[in-house]
């Protein structure tokens, strides 16, 4: 039989409980547009004088939810940092770095394939009156539009090197903050269940905190008995456990052609470059370093294969009968040239091709070399074709219009074929890089598309809602209501049976 004495106890418990349960949901709906924010559940036992108790108070989590957030967001970074560099990339071949088009020379003006076909219209008209100086410094002129496109494809190159290297050491400094962060909050977890206190924000914390991680690179979690968290990152390199790992890395001043960037560091293990042997996946450091250490190069690769490709098809040789001497760069050369180069040593000559000035009025040439050869030796024996002076000579003008469209050998490693002409050689590199572009530029509308959706599932699941917690105030108000009522009855029995003494 419950005794007056008891009815008040449970009267007060249960104004206990509607006070704390009505904290929660006033928590919720104050907080219902904060981002990261989880919805908090008051958890009741029944007590010994059958009445509710709050036990605890913790939020709604969604692990699967949570870890696929998580991974669509380092994916969605990963994506968007190689078609940021792309995108740059792609504005050496034509004026819209969006365009999608692939044919080279009729449609992207800046690119070298646009540049060398203008140089072969140029021979072309020349051919058709080879003692018209006009036409004569026509070429020059498209040649050096020609080396000079080339040399400003391998400046952006080295310039999206170095912004990715140094968007690198941004992302490190990033992660190793981020895990400081993550270390306090993840203390004041643990500490907080071993009290029963309510750690719920800690929690958002410190999934939010994940959740920036994961932006900087790919990540996974594994919670432990006493709730704290350890992570790794999508390769399985530790990243925290109780205490944060240190990230290092060396930024790299310059990234000219064939140079290399310091790879990232965890606890003196490599996770980024060829060497690493667990290398990150995705987040933008991962990103970041495919830019930079293999997208880029191979664009840089292909640049340096056309301007060789160049420097061998406008080459002079000997023309003695018995010929003793090697050939050289005619009209096109690079600075301390002593011979063409061969096809494995032309890292770095895009960079730095130019017009022979032996051959440009500009610089005090002759360019009625074009026509007669000699640019290698300004003039003279052995390196002369026309060695009767005849003004309206053809044939050397006809070798150098065959020589762009004739087949050469590439490096098979620059990603375009062994086997090509020139001409066919710079247009594949355009089709390259504009696929590459468009295709990163897919990939990461794809991935933030998923990103988005994952956070507005979990959001979904986890996050507040009105009209729910509107129910919520509406059963705790007539709980409150119905106690009162116990209450007043409880105090009208006891006023009775004080009167009744």
């Amino acid at each position: 039989m419950l005794t007056l004495s008891a009815a008040f106890n449970l009267i007060n418990s249960a104004f206990a409980t509607n006070a704390a349960q009505s904290a929660v949901v006033a928590r919720n709906v104050s907080n219902v547009d904060v981002t990261g924010y989880s919805r908090e559940v008051a958890n009741l036992v029944t007590n010994s004088m059958g009445g509710a108790d709050v036990q605890s108070v913790t939020r709604v989590a969604n692990a699967a939810l949570a870890d696929q957030v998580l991974t669509s967001t380092s994916a969605a970074a990963s994506e968007q940092a190689i078609s940021d560099g792309l995108s740059t990339l792609a504005q050496t071949v034509n004026e819209s770095a969006s365009s999608s088009s692939v044919s080279g020379a009729n449609s992207n003006g800046r690119s070298p394939s646009a540049m060398l076909a203008n140089l072969q219209n140029a021979l072309q008209t020349y051919e058709a009156s080879p003692s018209n100086t006009s036409s004569g410094q026509a070429v020059v002129t498209a040649a050096d539009s020609l080396a000079s496109s080339l040399n400003s494809a391998s400046t952006t190159v080295e310039q999206v090197r170095e912004q990715a290297d140094s968007n690198m050491a941004t992302a490190v400094a990033q992660i190793n903050s981020l895990l400081g962060q993550f270390q306090t909050a993840n203390a004041q977890v643990v500490s907080g269940l071993q009290t029963n206190a309510n750690v719920a924000s800690a929690e958002d914390q410190r999934d939010q905190i994940l959740t920036q991680l994961s932006q900087q690179i790919g990540i996974s979690t594994t919670t432990n008995p006493d709730g704290s968290m350890s992570i790794y990152t999508d390769s399985g390199v530790t990243l925290f456990q109780d205490t944060p790992r240190t990230l290092s890395f060396s930024p790299s001043s310059t990234l000219p052609a064939g140079s290399s960037g310091s790879p990232v560091m965890v606890d003196g293990v490599p996770i980024t470059g060829p060497s690493a042997p667990m290398a990150t996946q995705s987040g933008a450091l991962a990103g970041l370093a495919a830019l930079r250490d293999n997208i880029a190069p191979q664009y840089q690769a292909q640049l340096d294969q056309i301007a060789g490709g160049l420097i061998q098809a406008f080459a002079e040789s000997d023309q003695s009968p018995t010929p003793t001497q090697p050939n050289l760069p005619g009209l096109f050369t690079f600075p301390g040239a002593t011979g063409v180069p061969s096809l494995g040593s032309a890292s770095g000559l895009a960079a730095v091709i130019e017009v022979n000035p032996n051959v440009d009025p500009s610089q005090g040439g002759n360019v009625n070399l074009l026509r007669d050869g000699g640019i290698a030796s300004n003039g003279a024996a052995p390196y002369v074709y026309n060695t009767t002076g005849d003004a309206d000579y053809t044939g050397r003008i006809q070798m150098l219009i065959d020589g762009t469209g004739a087949v050469q050998s590439f490096d098979p490693t620059a990603g375009l074929g062994a086997s090509l002409s020139l001409s066919d050689y710079a247009n594949a590199s355009v089709s390259w890089l504009q696929g590459q572009n468009q295709q990163a530029s897919n990939q990461a509308s794809y991935q933030q598309a998923l990103a988005s959706q994952a956070s507005s599932a979990l959001s979904s699941a986890t996050g507040v809602n009105l009209d729910q917690e509107l129910n919520n105030m509406l059963n705790i108000e007539n709980s409150y209501q119905t106690t009162a009522k116990l209450l007043t009855t409880a105090n009208d029995m006891f006023q009775a049976l004080l009167n009744g003494v």
